[in-house]
């Protein structure tokens, strides 16, 4: 977002496990990566996003209580007025220093390595 300080969208989700995460959701058959985060943040959060990168895999077997699920996030950038929509209750707008208390799955751990990368350019290590 055209934004000082580039904050992050998050979404507050509609259906358990309720609380604050990171927009994503499924890939579609036939669908890149890529395509299905740029279409799961847009019917999450009405943003249009321009990928600038593939940061992260997170597959920590007990990061989603629901099944075991794996996670490639991309960092870019997003234009428009956060709406929320699809499985998202509501949306915002969040300061890497102000976020809510009650981030779901392992999105806490995610934000951490992220603003560590911002802050260093040090990515996060594999386990």
């Amino acid at each position: 977002m055209d934004r000082p300080y580039r904050p992050i969208v998050l979404i507050e989700r509609l259906n358990p496990p309720h609380g604050w995460a990171l927009p994503g959701g499924f890939v579609d058959y036939g669908e890149s990566l890529e395509q299905a985060a740029v279409r799961e943040a847009a019917e999450e959060t009405g943003l249009q996003v321009k990928l600038s990168e593939q940061f992260q895999v997170y597959s920590d077997p007990a990061r989603d209580p629901r099944q075991h699920t794996i996670s490639i996030v991309f960092l870019g950038m997003a234009r428009g007025t956060p709406c929320a929509g699809d499985d998202a209750k509501h949306v915002h707008t969040f300061e890497l220093w102000d976020l809510p208390p009650n981030l779901c799955f392992d999105h806490e751990r995610i934000i951490r390595d992220y603003r560590h990368y911002r802050e260093h350019g040090l990515r996060p290590k594999l386990l």
